[in-house]
């Protein structure tokens, strides 16, 4: 099979080999596939700002056009050189998949680059399939970064601005970064801009300055609801979607805060320890600022109460999907009732 191991890509964007003119980046982490496409495209070689020698296209253009892409797969630079074919936003379309089998049967790439950027893509997935069947393809997969890899994006970063970090600020700022690599790097950027001039980055300026980009935030909503703060809720939820934030998104991430809440409650009623204590050795951890509001909710809620909350929730899926147009207010409501549930245990 044509394929790099996770940890055999970064090498291989680095020295492309004309072995292989197509090369397809996937996975989970958007951020990581661009931005190892934008470095796989220059070092090609090829002109990118010439839109004689690359051409850009995205995946729902050639599903649309298969023909297109055959035709500039088989065209040859007028002025000499190669040529790169850009193709971002691929998926589970069958026709991109179709046409570039036929390009690698046909060994159509002569002089000219092929790149796919791709979002996740199982094992069964056609174009994964047909690029890692090929002779002269190449499969690249990313993965949200780890330990190992947010250490070196933090040295990367931290040595371009001529900065240190303390350890202690370095493991907190390593909880914080991972999910999306540019987002990663954009906080890390930011982090720096807002450092500069210290002898020494800490906990402070961390705490002051980054965003937990581990996963998407929608902590103002999630804690307004597990605080019982329906003003707070309300005025998050209309800023969220004032921002372009997905209802879906923030439902999810509802449902993901009550089932950590439903494990750490479980924890605390099987092994008799305290809020603080699970709180303290959640993993993945629990944001610190976050954790006293945490461990109050783990007081309010009984097993059984957050087993009903998460099948609210459910259920607030499912209707919402079901009346599209009415989603904000099907899943505000939902998010509101559970709000005032917490209002109430915190009276009582």
């Amino acid at each position: 099979m044509a394929q790099k191991k996770a940890h055999e890509v970064d090498s291989f964007v680095a020295r492309p080999s004309g072995a292989f003119p197509l090369v397809l980046i996937y996975g989970p982490d958007k951020g990581l596939v661009a931005e190892r496409a934008a470095l796989f495209a220059k070092n090609t070689g090829v002109a990118l700002d010439d839109p004689f020698s690359t051409i850009r296209m995205e995946a729902a253009d050639v599903e649309n056009d298969p023909a297109r892409l055959g035709d500039e797969a088989k065209t040859v630079s007028l002025f000499g050189g190669g040529r790169l074919i850009w193709i971002r936003n691929a998926g589970a379309q069958k026709k991109l998949a179709d046409t570039v089998k036929w390009l690698l049967a046909e060994n159509t790439l002569q002089q000219t680059w092929l790149l796919i950027e791709a979002g996740d893509l199982k094992k069964t997935a056609p174009l994964r399939t047909v690029v890692e069947q090929g002779r002269n393809g190449m499969a690249l997969p990313c993965y949200s970064d780890d330990a190992r890899a947010i250490d070196q994006l933090i040295d990367q970063i931290l040595g371009e601005f001529d900065m240190r970090i303390s350890l202690d600020a370095r493991k907190f700022l390593r909880d914080c970064l991972g999910g999306d690599r540019l987002a990663s790097r954009g906080e890390l950027e930011k982090l720096c801009f807002y450092a500069k001039g210290r002898d020494m980055i800490g906990v402070e300026d961390i705490a002051a300055i980054i965003s937990d980009v581990s996963a998407l935030s929608y902590d103002e909503v999630i804690d307004a609801v597990i605080g019982g703060n329906p003003a707070a809720l309300d005025s998050g939820f209309d800023r969220q979607l004032a921002g372009g934030a997905s209802l879906f998104s923030i439902l999810s991430a509802a449902q993901r805060q009550f089932q950590q809440l439903q494990q750490m409650r479980f924890i605390m009623d099987g092994e008799g320890k305290t809020a603080s204590a699970v709180v303290a050795a959640s993993r993945p951890p629990v944001f610190f600022r976050r954790q006293k509001l945490v461990e109050q909710a783990l007081g309010l809620w009984s097993g059984a109460r957050l087993e009903q909350a998460l099948s609210r929730l459910h259920m607030a899926v499912l209707e919402s999907r079901q009346n599209a147009a009415l989603a904000a207010s099907i899943i505000r409501q939902h998010l509101l009732a559970l709000c005032i549930e917490t209002s109430r245990q915190k009276t009582r």
